[in-house]
């Protein structure tokens, strides 16, 4: 019987990657602690595992015996989308509880899963980073840090996380190996149009078949999803005239180009002529260019500046408009674009046949999807599907909580493959604490451990 603890545990996405792992294998195991400061998370754990999680990590004292211990320590500190404060945020110190609670048991884990985002790996210069390691390696653990994309595991989800594999006195094998994956959805709908032929003859790689968001979509949805008739009708003015399905990876954005629409596109805030959406796109074009200035979130422009690349009469009327309208603001002589991103109901369209930008707890209530001909948000359970959880797990009743949690989560398909072959290859951690009748199966060079007697 394998007995684990799962601290940081959210809705305990890498509890059910152990889980599903172990089941595989034919393998028992039990949890016998787990920890989550937050009361829906708490709700939703309690409603899939049938036990409510401790609280605060720093109000508990000691771990009962386990083998395993999982971790997802707080991530907002590390991460790219945050302010990198690390170890000075509050919420970065957490490492820190997790090794005061390792040193309070007698008896250590064999095996630490952590994980938390990309950028934990080169924050501060990869200083907290080796922070983080030294601590584990002082406490006798050996380590191997993955860096890997749920998209290559069958979650059609661009989600680049750490993980960080920890076994005690020896080092994890795990023939799994880094893998950053596509860097865009477009790269990755580019990248697997093409057969890579070297594929078929390298049996050390093991395929996981890819996934689409197409493939997760619900065929009926709740109305409620559906965009507004008010939405549609600002989309389908910026289409001029095509379907809905030229929004396939398009993204609603004020201060990016590319495949792209803008609040002025739709009108938002006052239909625009089309010199003034084109005005607006030379502006958003322009502004970051380096010979106007370093800031890197674009530069304010002047008048002067502007005819540097808009040679029409017209300049100072169409700067007023926009001005007036509210699509630019004029600061001392100088127009920036007033950006009204939180006004779209969705800020981006998923791709079919792509996969889904990384889901987030800020915005996954906003991504969308056009299914059937209709513009719609994706659902909870799709929502949940983009991060690999199986349909039977029970969701928050409330649907901004169950968005807010998948956005946190773990990708379940993710942390399932990094058990499986932390099995396949034998570690210690599970010849030890499981019996030691181990059943061959016919796949040559894999052994599952049979579970009679446990």
């Amino acid at each position: 019987m394998i007995k684990f603890v799962d601290l940081f545990a959210g809705i305990g996405g890498i509890r059910k990657g152990l889980e599903l792992a172990i089941e595989q294998n034919g393998i028992l195991s039990q949890c016998v602690f787990s920890s989550e400061i937050d009361p829906r998370s708490q709700a939703t754990y309690s409603l899939n595992y049938g036990e409510q999680p401790e609280g605060d990590i720093r109000q508990i004292d000691t771990l009962p015996p386990h083998d395993i211990l999982l971790a997802g320590f707080p991530c907002q500190a590390f991460s790219y989308a945050g302010k990198q404060k690390g170890f000075a945020d509050t919420r970065g110190t957490l490492f820190f509880e997790i090794e005061r609670l390792l040193t309070s048991i007698k008896k250590k884990p064999e095996l630490l899963l952590l994980e938390n985002v990309r950028g934990f790996t080169t924050h501060d210069r990869g200083r907290t980073y080796e922070t983080v390691i030294s601590k584990i390696e002082s406490l006798g653990y050996k380590t191997k840090t993955l860096l890997l994309n749920s998209s290559n595991f069958s979650v059609p989800q661009n989600r680049v996380r750490m993980y960080i594999a920890c076994t005690l006195n020896y080092s994890p094998v795990v023939s799994i190996q880094s893998d950053l994956g596509a860097a865009d959805s477009h790269k990755f709908k580019k990248a697997n149009s093409q057969i890579n032929l070297f594929d078929f003859f390298d049996t050390t790689i093991k395929s996981f078949p890819k996934v689409y968001v197409g493939d997760i979509l619900e065929p009926n949805v709740d109305k409620r999803y559906v965009c507004s008739k008010e939405f549609q009708g600002q989309l389908s003015e910026a289409l001029h005239g095509q379907s809905f399905d030229a929004l396939h990876g398009v993204r609603l954005i004020d201060y990016r180009g590319g495949n792209s629409l803008h609040s002025w596109d739709l009108g938002i805030k006052g239909r625009c002529s089309p010199e003034e959406k084109r005005l607006m796109n030379a502006i958003i074009a322009n502004r970051r260019k380096k010979h106007f200035g370093t800031q890197q979130d674009g530069k304010e422009l002047t008048i002067d500046q502007i005819e540097t690349f808009w040679d029409e009469s017209n300049l100072s009327n169409l700067l007023d408009s926009l001005v007036l309208k509210g699509y630019l603001r004029l600061i001392k002589g100088k127009y920036n674009p007033t950006c009204g991103n939180m006004s779209f109901e969705v800020f981006k369209f998923l791709d079919p046949k792509s996969i889904s930008i990384t889901v987030v707890t800020s915005d996954a209530h906003r991504l969308g999807v056009v299914h059937n001909g209709v513009p719609r948000r994706i659902t909870p359970r799709e929502c949940a599907r983009l991060q690999g959880f199986p349909d039977d797990f029970k969701l928050h009743p409330e649907n901004l909580w169950a968005y807010r949690q998948l956005g946190n989560s773990v990708a379940v398909t993710v942390s399932t493959e990094i058990f499986n072959y932390l099995i396949v290859n034998n570690n210690e951690t599970f010849k030890r604490v499981v019996n030691k009748t181990i059943l061959q199966i016919d796949v040559p060079g894999f052994t599952r451990y049979a579970p009679e007697n446990l």
